[in-house]
């Protein structure tokens, strides 16, 4: 595999591991604009850009783009993060000039005031939808309280009444200040050659504006708290609880996610050997989440209402034996192996090493091959999970939970 990188006179970043044993290609743009970079009066304005991306503009209808996709077979997509808005599609080699034309004019799309005014409804239909799915209501909880007053506490669809009030003038502000050169990383993974997509984004690219925006890293200083959402028709508990984990930029992350995997995994952690395998609940894990400036270790449990509090009880009876203990050498070990065959996997489809790609790039200007994931698993130590509890020892600073309790003593 090759690594080639450059940059548009726009500014706009053109990143590209090429790799001729496979057969397919795959194209990301990576627009560094999500939840956390709107102001209150626009929250959930990036994901909603995101479904307009797809209404056309002067040049491709709503139905040229789907059409032409389909086409050629593409798997297509967009989505949209706290911190990130990714355009993709993955093709056979031959049809890459057309993916670069119709991906590329979803980053400037019309934004007619008539497609705003139906895209809305279906946005709001998509906020109440998710509304009815307790364990997003209890992680969107969960991220209001945790980081208060902090951009990441912004929720990416947006609140209901907030995005019945968006104009069509506001999300036109918006995507002029964000969706510039600066703040767009290309991403290509897979067999095509560096000449090619050098000239495809060139020709593609052209009508992006120059510029960029900085993104305000302030790090938060949680105070945590209980939200407690009563919901008499469930019948089961959705907790989900939040502590401080290393962030995007720090050396930590790798040893944070073997710890999850470790204590937290859906499989063979002490989690699931001691709660899942008996059949106590549901659900339960740790997963490790990691933002710029930020990190968090975020606990998810579904179970019976009346067993809610052992249950939580009993995890953080697990997480303080291993703040206290740490992990044993051969847990270190099988944790390496599971995640070194998701690397290895994930990197055998082009779509799977776009996403590396681009998310390495876009959070710190990195670039990382397999190889180099491999060799940071190979060389971590039982030390360095004794590094990342020292610092950020696992725990639940903060709980949001959604079921039938009307309450919950911690």
């Amino acid at each position: 595999m090759q690594f080639h990188e450059t940059t548009l006179d726009n500014g706009l970043k053109v990143i590209g591991e090429l790799n001729g044993s496979v057969h397919s290609v795959a194209v990301g743009f990576f627009v560094r604009t999500g939840a956390r970079d709107e102001s209150p009066d626009v929250n959930g304005v990036s994901h909603f850009l995101e479904h307009m991306a797809f209404k056309g503009n002067e040049k491709h209808s709503a139905d040229d783009v789907n059409r032409v996709f389909d086409e050629i077979g593409a798997e297509y997509n967009a989505q949209t993060g706290e911190e990130a808005t990714l355009y993709y599609a993955a093709i056979l080699p031959e049809y890459l000039p057309i993916a670069f034309e119709m991906l590329s004019g979803l980053l400037t799309p019309s934004l007619r005031e008539e497609d705003f005014n139906t895209e809305k409804q279906v946005i709001l239909e998509e906020i109440s939808m998710y509304q009815d799915q307790p364990m997003h209501v209890a992680y969107d909880h969960a991220m209001q309280t945790h980081f208060k007053g902090h951009a990441l506490g912004k929720s990416i669809l947006g609140p209901y009444e907030g995005i019945e009030a968006l104009t069509v003038d506001q999300m036109r502000n918006y995507h002029a200040t964000h969706y510039r050169g600066g703040n767009i990383t290309l991403a290509v993974a897979g067999n095509t050659n560096w000449d090619q997509i050098v000239k495809l984004a060139e020709q593609s690219c052209r009508a992006v504006p120059a510029g960029s925006i900085e993104r305000s890293i302030v790090e938060p200083h949680s105070q945590g708290g209980l939200s407690v959402v009563p919901q008499d028709s469930r019948v089961q508990q959705n907790v989900v609880q939040m502590t401080a984990a290393p962030s995007a930029q720090s050396e930590l992350r790798f040893a944070a996610e073997l710890l999850t995997v470790i204590v937290g995994d859906d499989g063979g952690s002490r989690i699931y050997w001691e709660l899942v395998d008996p059949g106590l609940v549901e659900f339960a894990e740790l997963g490790y989440y990691d933002y710029d400036g930020a990190g968090l270790f975020t606990t998810w449990l579904g179970c019976q209402p009346d067993k809610t509090k052992d249950i939580l009880a009993r995890i953080q009876g697990i997480y303080q034996q291993v703040n206290l203990d740490g992990v044993t050498v051969e847990e270190l070990e099988q944790a390496r192996n599971k995640v070194a065959s998701r690397v290895v996997l994930r990197s055998e489809r082009p779509m799977g090493r776009l996403s590396s790609l681009g998310g390495n790039w876009i959070s710190r200007q990195e670039y990382r091959s397999v190889a180099d994931d491999l060799a940071t698993l190979r060389a971590l130590t039982v030390e360095d999970i004794r590094r990342v509890l020292d610092e950020f020892p696992l725990g639940a600073l903060t709980t949001s939970t959604v079921g039938p309790l009307k309450s919950l003593d911690l």
